[in-house]
């Protein structure tokens, strides 16, 4: 049983009716989305066009009050959305867009969150290596008070044991968001390819992937940006933070599953070794790109405890989930494959993560 949704006028269902209005064939809703001056927040909003764009460049270059995002002053507060990547609105269906959007400042230069333009830039100078990811997103799902959803009011849940890909009322709380996002993330074309619950009691987790270069981050973004409209709807709260309840719980993490060509070729276990012979010459480098404030929010996550390694020792091994990059057995049986950086905290920007990965192990960057 759901909340009632505060701020909100009515039942929800009433809303039904006016979606089912009919729209002019030449009327198209774009939902133009982007990241805030935090590196974590989403914003969106709406504007008509009198066609339906086939890809991003369709679409016009638009604008918005960055001192109200945390990206600019009020004394000179324009800021310019550049339409970079299109998908189906799953809210409004038909032939309305959700329009991911890179931000850039008053002069035309990215703003300081825009991780994509620079993380572009280096998949195209690796695009020979082709660069796979898939990255698995952990997220929790919170009442209006902050509180765990399902949790007691005034106490916690048994231990945990029960909860990972779990399977009943007293498992796992809020499968109806997790059945919604999955089916609104096919529709619009995120390359979503799983989900399951985690550990913790509310903590669930889906993946998206693999997705080469660039769609990486661009199919994160929209699939979260769809799960907090779709848990808005419910009036559930979805958090990123990567350590939401203190204690012997869980934290919630965004491994990211990485690849190049000559990894899943025969015998790419030498690249794989290869390429985490890299990575640990760089290890504070890459913790400061996996959480938005460069290892702080990570802090209270990778402890060394609760399937983490610690933030300030880089570790590999096979199927060892308390590592920095873990071979799945698979991988080392197959001698080819991929491996896994599970130091990203949840609420990473993708663009960062998948960025300083080539940087580090195709680019060879010190």
């Amino acid at each position: 049983m759901f909340p009632p949704i505060p701020g909100t006028v009515g039942n929800k269902q009433l809303l039904e009716k006016y979606l089912h209005l009919e729209q002019p064939d030449d009327q198209v809703m774009a939902e133009y989305v982007w990241i805030d001056g935090t590196g974590e927040g989403i914003r969106s909003k709406c504007r008509t066009l009198d066609f339906e764009p086939q890809k991003p460049d369709d679409c016009p270059i638009w604008n918005f009050d960055g001192s109200s995002t945390y990206q600019a002053e009020g004394s000179n507060s324009d800021m310019y959305l550049y339409p970079c990547a299109l998908f189906k609105d799953p809210f409004r269906g038909g032939k309305n867009k959700l329009v991911l959007c890179e931000v850039y400042k008053y002069n035309k230069k990215p703003a300081e969150t825009n991780r994509r333009k620079t993380c572009k830039e280096v998949m195209s100078r690796a695009s020979d290596a082709h660069p796979w990811f898939g990255i698995e997103q952990e997220y929790t799902l919170l009442d209006y008070d902050g509180h765990p959803f399902g949790w007691p009011k005034n106490g916690f849940p048994g231990p945990q044991g029960p909860y990972y890909c779990g399977v009943g009322a007293n498992k796992v709380y809020g499968r109806d968001i997790v059945e919604a996002h999955y089916r609104a993330c096919l529709y619009a074309g995120v390359k979503i390819s799983g989900c399951n619950a985690e550990t913790m009691p509310a903590q669930w987790e889906f993946q998206v992937g693999p997705s080469e270069g660039i769609d990486m981050g661009d199919h994160l973004w929209i699939a979260r940006y769809i799960l907090h409209r779709v848990a808005e709807d419910f009036g559930v709260i979805v958090t990123l933070d990567p350590k939401p309840m203190e204690g012997d719980w869980n934290g919630a993490g965004a491994h990211c599953n990485y690849s190049t060509k000559e990894m899943r070729e025969p015998n790419g276990i030498k690249a794989i070794e290869e390429a985490i012979e890299k990575l640990s010459k760089h290890h504070v480098r890459h913790i400061k790109a996996y959480d938005p404030r460069e290892g702080k929010d990570n802090e209270r996550r990778l402890t060394g405890r609760h399937e983490t390694s610690s933030i300030h020792d880089f570790s590999a091994g096979v199927a060892n989930r308390g590592t920095s990059i873990r071979i799945p057995r698979q991988v080392a049986e197959d001698r080819c494959g991929y491996l896994e950086d599970r130091r990203p905290s949840s609420n990473c920007d993708p663009y960062a993560v998948t960025e300083v990965l080539v940087r580090t192990t195709v680019l060879s960057e010190q």
